[in-house]
Protein backbone atom coordinates (compact mmCIF):
# COMPACT_ATOMS: atom_id res chain seq x y z
CA UNK A 1 0.00 0.00 0.00
CA UNK A 2 1.48 3.01 -1.22
CA UNK A 3 1.41 6.14 1.55
CA UNK A 4 0.31 9.70 0.96
CA UNK A 5 2.21 12.58 1.87
CA UNK A 6 0.19 13.27 4.89
CA UNK A 7 -0.05 9.81 6.49
CA UNK A 8 4.26 9.21 5.75
CA UNK A 9 4.90 12.48 8.37
CA UNK A 10 5.93 11.57 11.97
CA UNK A 11 3.10 12.75 13.93
CA UNK A 12 3.89 16.22 16.18
CA UNK A 13 3.86 16.42 19.70
CA UNK A 14 1.54 19.32 20.45
CA UNK A 15 0.75 18.58 23.48
CA UNK A 16 0.59 21.84 25.92
CA UNK A 17 3.22 20.46 27.96
CA UNK A 18 6.23 20.95 25.60
CA UNK A 19 5.04 24.13 24.12
CA UNK A 20 5.50 25.79 27.84
CA UNK A 21 8.99 23.88 27.80
CA UNK A 22 9.91 25.54 24.43
CA UNK A 23 8.80 29.14 25.56
CA UNK A 24 10.78 28.63 28.90
CA UNK A 25 13.94 27.17 26.76
CA UNK A 26 13.32 30.75 24.31
CA UNK A 27 12.87 32.93 27.11
CA UNK A 28 16.41 31.33 29.31
CA UNK A 29 18.46 31.69 26.05
CA UNK A 30 16.87 35.37 25.32
CA UNK A 31 18.06 36.30 28.78
CA UNK A 32 21.43 34.27 28.49
CA UNK A 33 22.05 36.58 25.68
CA UNK A 34 20.82 39.81 27.25
CA UNK A 35 23.22 39.18 30.60
CA UNK A 36 26.09 38.34 28.34
CA UNK A 37 25.88 41.59 26.30
CA UNK A 38 25.13 43.15 29.53
CA UNK A 39 28.36 42.12 30.66
CA UNK A 40 30.36 43.22 27.94
CA UNK A 41 29.12 46.46 28.14
CA UNK A 42 29.65 46.80 32.01
CA UNK A 43 33.34 45.47 31.10
CA UNK A 44 34.32 47.80 28.79
CA UNK A 45 35.54 50.87 30.63
CA UNK A 46 37.82 54.40 29.50
CA UNK A 47 40.48 55.37 30.62
CA UNK A 48 41.42 59.12 31.00
CA UNK A 49 45.33 60.22 31.94
CA UNK A 50 44.65 63.78 34.07
CA UNK A 51 47.74 65.89 32.85
CA UNK A 52 47.25 68.13 35.95
CA UNK A 53 46.01 65.73 38.82
CA UNK A 54 48.55 63.20 37.99
CA UNK A 55 45.57 60.87 38.21
CA UNK A 56 43.91 58.16 35.65
CA UNK A 57 39.71 58.66 35.57
CA UNK A 58 38.24 55.54 34.78
CA UNK A 59 34.84 55.88 32.95
CA UNK A 60 32.02 53.02 32.68
CA UNK A 61 31.01 52.86 29.00
CA UNK A 62 27.75 51.23 29.93
CA UNK A 63 26.81 53.87 32.40
CA UNK A 64 29.41 56.87 31.22
CA UNK A 65 29.67 57.32 34.92
CA UNK A 66 32.94 57.54 36.84
CA UNK A 67 33.69 54.08 37.76
CA UNK A 68 33.42 52.63 41.61
CA UNK A 69 37.12 51.94 41.61
CA UNK A 70 38.13 55.69 40.24
CA UNK A 71 40.57 57.22 40.02
CA UNK A 72 44.15 55.19 39.91
CA UNK A 73 45.64 55.87 42.19
CA UNK A 74 42.52 56.33 44.66
CA UNK A 75 44.86 58.38 47.28
CA UNK A 76 48.29 60.92 45.70
CA UNK A 77 49.52 61.28 42.39
CA UNK A 78 50.80 59.08 39.88
CA UNK A 79 53.37 61.41 38.07
CA UNK A 80 53.72 65.09 37.54
CA UNK A 81 52.25 65.17 33.74
CA UNK A 82 50.40 62.82 32.62
CA UNK A 83 49.70 62.03 28.97
CA UNK A 84 49.69 59.10 26.90
CA UNK A 85 48.16 56.54 27.85
CA UNK A 86 47.82 52.79 26.11
CA UNK A 87 46.00 49.72 27.10
CA UNK A 88 46.70 45.88 26.68
CA UNK A 89 44.07 43.96 24.78
CA UNK A 90 43.03 42.15 28.15
CA UNK A 91 42.28 45.21 30.14
CA UNK A 92 44.62 44.26 32.59
CA UNK A 93 47.86 46.62 32.34
CA UNK A 94 48.07 50.54 31.82
CA UNK A 95 50.81 51.75 30.30
CA UNK A 96 50.52 55.85 31.02
CA UNK A 97 53.35 58.05 30.05
CA UNK A 98 54.86 61.14 32.73
CA UNK A 99 56.54 63.56 30.43
CA UNK A 100 58.06 65.62 34.04
CA UNK A 101 59.88 62.45 35.16
CA UNK A 102 60.56 61.25 31.72
CA UNK A 103 59.35 58.06 32.59
CA UNK A 104 57.27 54.70 31.18
CA UNK A 105 54.92 53.57 33.97
CA UNK A 106 53.18 50.67 33.72
CA UNK A 107 49.96 50.27 36.13
CA UNK A 108 47.83 46.98 37.06
CA UNK A 109 44.61 48.36 36.08
CA UNK A 110 42.61 45.95 38.41
CA UNK A 111 44.58 47.24 41.98
CA UNK A 112 45.63 50.68 40.85
CA UNK A 113 49.33 50.00 41.81
CA UNK A 114 52.81 50.75 39.86
CA UNK A 115 54.07 47.53 38.26
CA UNK A 116 57.57 49.01 37.40
CA UNK A 117 58.99 52.34 35.38
CA UNK A 118 60.96 52.35 32.62
CA UNK A 119 63.71 55.26 32.86
CA UNK A 120 65.01 57.51 30.55
CA UNK A 121 61.53 58.18 27.58
CA UNK A 122 62.60 61.62 27.68
CA UNK A 123 59.44 64.15 27.38
CA UNK A 124 57.19 61.80 25.95
CA UNK A 125 53.68 62.51 24.80
CA UNK A 126 51.73 60.05 22.35
CA UNK A 127 52.25 56.22 22.41
CA UNK A 128 50.23 53.14 20.95
CA UNK A 129 50.18 49.54 21.04
CA UNK A 130 51.17 47.25 17.69
CA UNK A 131 48.32 45.71 16.01
CA UNK A 132 49.41 42.34 17.37
CA UNK A 133 49.41 43.92 20.95
CA UNK A 134 53.10 42.83 21.77
CA UNK A 135 54.56 45.91 21.50
CA UNK A 136 53.88 49.32 22.56
CA UNK A 137 55.89 52.15 20.52
CA UNK A 138 56.25 55.61 22.54
CA UNK A 139 57.34 59.06 20.85
CA UNK A 140 60.13 60.54 22.93
CA UNK A 141 59.87 64.34 22.14
CA UNK A 142 62.90 65.54 23.55
CA UNK A 143 65.52 62.81 22.23
CA UNK A 144 63.75 62.91 18.70
CA UNK A 145 63.66 58.65 18.48
CA UNK A 146 59.91 56.10 19.11
CA UNK A 147 61.29 53.61 22.06
CA UNK A 148 59.89 50.52 21.25
CA UNK A 149 58.65 48.37 24.29
CA UNK A 150 57.93 44.36 24.78
CA UNK A 151 54.84 44.27 26.23
CA UNK A 152 54.81 40.13 27.68
CA UNK A 153 58.51 41.48 29.34
CA UNK A 154 57.89 44.63 30.36
CA UNK A 155 61.64 45.89 29.10
CA UNK A 156 62.53 48.43 26.29
CA UNK A 157 63.20 46.24 22.95
CA UNK A 158 65.12 49.16 21.27
CA UNK A 159 65.29 53.34 20.19
CA UNK A 160 64.31 53.73 16.77
CA UNK A 161 66.06 57.55 15.71
CA UNK A 162 63.46 59.98 13.66
CA UNK A 163 64.48 62.20 10.61
CA UNK A 164 62.04 64.73 12.41
CA UNK A 165 62.19 67.08 15.17
CA UNK A 166 59.75 66.47 18.27
CA UNK A 167 57.83 63.27 17.81
CA UNK A 168 54.56 63.86 19.26
CA UNK A 169 52.46 61.27 18.13
CA UNK A 170 53.20 57.64 17.17
CA UNK A 171 50.96 55.92 15.28
CA UNK A 172 51.00 52.24 13.43
CA UNK A 173 49.49 50.98 10.19
CA UNK A 174 46.63 48.38 10.65
CA UNK A 175 48.92 45.72 9.02
CA UNK A 176 51.53 46.83 11.51
CA UNK A 177 53.65 47.12 9.22
CA UNK A 178 54.55 51.14 9.14
CA UNK A 179 54.96 53.13 12.84
CA UNK A 180 54.55 56.69 11.61
CA UNK A 181 55.83 59.83 14.19
CA UNK A 182 53.98 63.18 14.08
CA UNK A 183 57.14 66.02 14.19
CA UNK A 184 55.65 68.96 15.64
CA UNK A 185 59.09 71.46 15.28
CA UNK A 186 60.06 70.29 11.72
CA UNK A 187 56.75 69.88 10.35
CA UNK A 188 56.22 66.46 9.40
CA UNK A 189 56.03 62.83 8.89
CA UNK A 190 58.58 59.75 9.90
CA UNK A 191 57.64 56.65 8.09
CA UNK A 192 59.23 53.83 10.24
CA UNK A 193 59.80 50.77 8.41
CA UNK A 194 58.63 48.04 11.65
CA UNK A 195 60.04 45.30 9.74
CA UNK A 196 64.10 47.10 9.46
CA UNK A 197 63.47 49.24 12.45
CA UNK A 198 64.63 52.23 10.57
CA UNK A 199 63.16 55.74 9.34
CA UNK A 200 62.46 55.42 5.70
CA UNK A 201 60.78 58.77 4.62
CA UNK A 202 59.88 62.08 5.94
CA UNK A 203 57.09 63.68 4.74
CA UNK A 204 56.47 67.67 5.34
CA UNK A 205 52.89 68.32 6.43
CA UNK A 206 50.88 71.52 6.25
CA UNK A 207 51.93 72.30 9.64
CA UNK A 208 52.74 70.97 12.64
CA UNK A 209 51.10 67.47 13.10
CA UNK A 210 49.78 65.98 16.07
CA UNK A 211 47.13 63.32 16.37
CA UNK A 212 46.75 60.88 13.05
CA UNK A 213 44.56 58.24 11.89
CA UNK A 214 44.66 55.60 9.90
CA UNK A 215 41.88 54.55 7.43
CA UNK A 216 41.02 50.63 8.09
CA UNK A 217 42.57 49.53 4.81
CA UNK A 218 45.78 51.71 5.27
CA UNK A 219 45.17 53.70 2.53
CA UNK A 220 45.51 57.17 4.02
CA UNK A 221 46.58 59.20 7.17
CA UNK A 222 44.44 62.19 8.33
CA UNK A 223 47.28 63.92 10.17
CA UNK A 224 45.88 66.72 12.56
CA UNK A 225 48.27 69.78 12.11
CA UNK A 226 47.53 71.95 14.85
CA UNK A 227 49.51 75.58 13.58
CA UNK A 228 47.93 75.39 10.04
CA UNK A 229 44.12 74.72 11.28
CA UNK A 230 43.78 71.82 9.31
CA UNK A 231 43.92 68.12 8.32
CA UNK A 232 45.81 66.86 6.06
CA UNK A 233 45.31 63.94 3.90
CA UNK A 234 48.46 61.66 3.16
CA UNK A 235 47.94 58.58 0.49
CA UNK A 236 50.30 56.18 1.65
CA UNK A 237 50.89 54.99 -2.17
CA UNK A 238 53.30 57.36 -2.59
CA UNK A 239 52.82 58.95 1.15
CA UNK A 240 52.27 62.82 0.16
CA UNK A 241 49.99 65.40 1.19
CA UNK A 242 46.88 65.10 -1.34
CA UNK A 243 44.63 67.48 0.60
CA UNK A 244 44.95 69.67 3.24
CA UNK A 245 40.81 70.49 4.90
CA UNK A 246 40.44 73.01 7.42
CA UNK A 247 38.10 72.07 10.65
CA UNK A 248 39.03 75.18 12.98
CA UNK A 249 42.07 76.67 15.57
CA UNK A 250 44.61 74.11 16.50
CA UNK A 251 44.06 70.96 15.65
CA UNK A 252 45.04 68.00 18.15
CA UNK A 253 43.60 64.83 18.02
CA UNK A 254 42.02 62.05 15.16
CA UNK A 255 39.96 59.33 15.31
CA UNK A 256 39.03 57.14 12.72
CA UNK A 257 35.21 55.24 12.78
CA UNK A 258 35.56 51.30 12.72
CA UNK A 259 34.08 51.20 9.35
CA UNK A 260 36.44 53.77 7.93
CA UNK A 261 33.44 56.10 6.46
CA UNK A 262 33.85 58.97 8.88
CA UNK A 263 37.23 60.76 10.84
CA UNK A 264 36.96 62.84 13.89
CA UNK A 265 39.25 65.36 14.45
CA UNK A 266 39.31 67.99 17.84
CA UNK A 267 39.81 71.51 17.08
CA UNK A 268 41.67 72.23 20.66
CA UNK A 269 41.16 76.26 20.20
CA UNK A 270 37.23 76.09 18.75
CA UNK A 271 36.13 73.69 21.20
CA UNK A 272 34.51 71.71 18.43
CA UNK A 273 35.50 68.40 16.71
CA UNK A 274 34.96 67.78 13.00
CA UNK A 275 33.59 64.94 11.08
CA UNK A 276 35.29 64.20 8.10
CA UNK A 277 33.63 62.09 5.10
CA UNK A 278 36.95 59.73 4.61
CA UNK A 279 35.81 59.63 0.42
CA UNK A 280 34.80 63.10 -0.29
CA UNK A 281 37.68 64.10 2.17
CA UNK A 282 35.24 67.14 3.19
CA UNK A 283 33.59 68.41 6.94
CA UNK A 284 30.07 67.09 7.00
CA UNK A 285 28.99 68.05 10.75
CA UNK A 286 30.79 70.10 13.84
CA UNK A 287 30.10 69.37 17.31
CA UNK A 288 30.72 71.87 19.99
CA UNK A 289 32.66 69.80 22.95
CA UNK A 290 34.10 71.28 25.69
CA UNK A 291 37.63 73.87 25.98
CA UNK A 292 40.54 72.26 24.76
CA UNK A 293 39.54 69.02 23.39
CA UNK A 294 42.42 66.42 22.97
CA UNK A 295 42.63 63.16 22.22
CA UNK A 296 40.07 60.64 21.52
CA UNK A 297 38.15 57.02 21.48
CA UNK A 298 35.78 54.95 20.40
CA UNK A 299 33.77 52.48 22.26
CA UNK A 300 34.24 48.70 20.83
CA UNK A 301 30.42 49.25 18.79
CA UNK A 302 31.10 52.57 17.77
CA UNK A 303 28.58 54.11 18.45
CA UNK A 304 30.34 56.76 21.09
CA UNK A 305 33.13 58.96 20.52
CA UNK A 306 34.77 60.06 23.90
CA UNK A 307 36.74 63.76 23.92
CA UNK A 308 39.19 64.73 26.72
CA UNK A 309 38.45 68.74 26.99
CA UNK A 310 41.85 69.46 28.79
CA UNK A 311 40.71 73.11 29.83
CA UNK A 312 37.28 72.22 31.24
CA UNK A 313 38.46 69.14 33.16
CA UNK A 314 35.85 66.94 31.30
CA UNK A 315 34.72 64.24 28.80
CA UNK A 316 32.43 64.69 26.57
CA UNK A 317 30.39 61.79 24.90
CA UNK A 318 29.01 61.93 21.54
CA UNK A 319 26.93 59.79 20.02
CA UNK A 320 28.04 59.13 16.51
CA UNK A 321 24.69 58.24 15.02
CA UNK A 322 23.29 61.94 15.63
CA UNK A 323 26.78 63.80 16.01
CA UNK A 324 25.48 65.13 19.23
CA UNK A 325 26.92 65.16 22.64
CA UNK A 326 24.75 63.23 24.91
CA UNK A 327 26.95 63.48 28.52
CA UNK A 328 29.55 65.34 29.67
CA UNK A 329 31.97 63.45 32.50
CA UNK A 330 33.66 65.33 35.02
CA UNK A 331 37.10 64.01 35.44
CA UNK A 332 40.53 65.21 37.06
CA UNK A 333 42.72 68.21 36.02
CA UNK A 334 43.65 68.58 32.08
CA UNK A 335 42.77 65.07 30.66
CA UNK A 336 44.78 64.65 27.63
CA UNK A 337 43.22 61.86 26.59
CA UNK A 338 41.02 58.82 26.30
CA UNK A 339 41.86 54.82 25.69
CA UNK A 340 39.44 51.79 25.64
CA UNK A 341 40.77 48.49 25.42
Amino acid sequence: MRLTGHESRAPLNRSPSNRHSRVILCRMAMLFAAALASAGAMAERAYVPNEGAGTVTVIDTATDREAADSPIPRQGSMGDKLRGLAVTRDGKTLFVVDSQRNVLLVIDAATGELRKTLPNVKSAEGIQLAPDGQTLAVCAEDSNEALLVDVSTLTERLRIPVQGSNPEHCVYSPDGRWLLTSNENSHSIDVIDVASHKSVREIKTDGAPRGMGFLPDGSKVFVADETAGTVDVVATKDWRVSKSIPIGVRPAGVAVARDGRRVYASAGGSGTVSVIDSAQESVVATITVGQRPWNMAFTHDGRKLYVANGRSDSVSVIDTATNAVTQTIPVGTRPWGVAIP
